[in-house]
């Protein structure tokens, strides 16, 4: 008797067990959900649901969830809507894709650029300019962080696993080189000869805004203020005779080229809007003579944009002796 017991009391713990482990086995460990906090994940916010859709409609929504790192200054939904109502347009629609794919790429900079990163000049973004060039963005650290003289980042360092969202209150638009120039306040005087009413008949607006491309010498407002104390009857611009401004203007343009630095070859002497060439010397930087014996020194090269480059410079260049 006591032996069955013991059987039947061994079989039972030997059952128990065996059921035990096989509903162990049948378990399954839950595996956790993962998280992502990509640029795009950010881009899907309350904030930024015009952006997010039109990075999805133009098929860089899968660009900007890769591995990067990216650089992303995100224009708020407030942004596009002031962009709409200043070109008159009901809706991103209205805007072919290709236009909004420049526009979306020149929010986007290569790498993770912490505002603490940031300097004041010229970073390259993903859109492209003339000739497959990148076109620049200036970036302004005078008061806060602001873009071409327009966009003001508004919240910085929104980091992402893939780089990291400054957020601005503007869209920037692709510049050509008069946007360019205008963006820039050391060419506040060229904007102006460029602009001068009394050469509306070389109307440099409209040919500075064309397909081109261009190459500029852009001779900075120091380079005039200098031009002009060359003569003692020239107090500003209006003095000097309107054939002579559009001369020298014509002077610092080569028409049909996007001509970059690094493209310049020692001894150089391309032919200018104007007819007349410089000569260019690159033993020592980037240096120009002109027809008149002047020289005048590249002190910034290669802001890129949609239509040309544009080349910074000490002095004015001049096509008469």
């Amino acid at each position: 008797m006591i032996k069955n017991t013991f059987f039947y009391t061994t079989l039972i713990l030997a059952s128990t067990t065996f059921v035990s482990c096989s509903e162990d086995s049948d378990e399954v460990t839950p595996t956790p959900a993962t998280t992502t906090n990509t640029i795009i994940d950010i881009a899907q916010g309350d904030d930024f649901t015009t952006l997010a859709a039109a990075l999805d409609r133009v098929s860089l929504t899968a660009t900007l969830n890769g591995a990067g790192p990216f650089t992303v200054f995100a224009p708020t939904n407030a942004a596009f809507t002031a962009l709409l109502s200043e070109l008159g347009l009901g809706g991103l629609d209205e805007v072919s894709d290709d236009l909004l794919t420049e526009i979306l790429l020149n929010h986007v900079v290569s790498g993770t650029v912490l505002s603490t990163d940031l300097t004041a000049g010229y970073v390259s973004t993903m859109a492209t300019g003339a000739q497959d060039t990148k076109v620049s963005l200036l970036v302004d650290l005078t008061d806060g962080v602001k873009l071409n003289n327009t966009a003001t980042v508004t919240a910085a360092d929104v980091v992402a696993d893939n780089g990291v969202v400054h957020v601005i209150d503007q869209v920037i638009l692709v510049p050509n080189l008069v946007d360019a120039a205008v963006a820039n306040p050391n060419f506040s005087i060229l904007v102006a000869a460029l602009t001068d009413e009394r050469l509306a008949n070389a109307d440099f607006g409209n040919t500075l805004s064309g397909s081109g491309p261009f190459t500029v010498f852009a001779p900075t407002n120091a380079a005039f203020t200098a031009l002009l104390a060359t003569n003692d009857e020239w107090n500003g611009l209006s003095d000097i005779p309107a054939k002579t401004l559009e001369a020298v203007l014509k002077y610092h343009v080569i028409v049909g080229d996007n001509i970059n630095a690094s493209e310049i070859t020692d001894g150089a002497k391309p032919a200018t809007f104007e007819g007349n060439t410089i000569v260019i010397n690159t033993t020592d930087g980037v240096v120009i003579t002109d027809v008149a014996g002047g020289t005048s020194n590249v002190i910034l090269a290669d802001v890129q944009t949609s239509n040309g480059v544009i080349h910074a410079i000490d002095q004015v260049l001049l096509p008469i002796k």
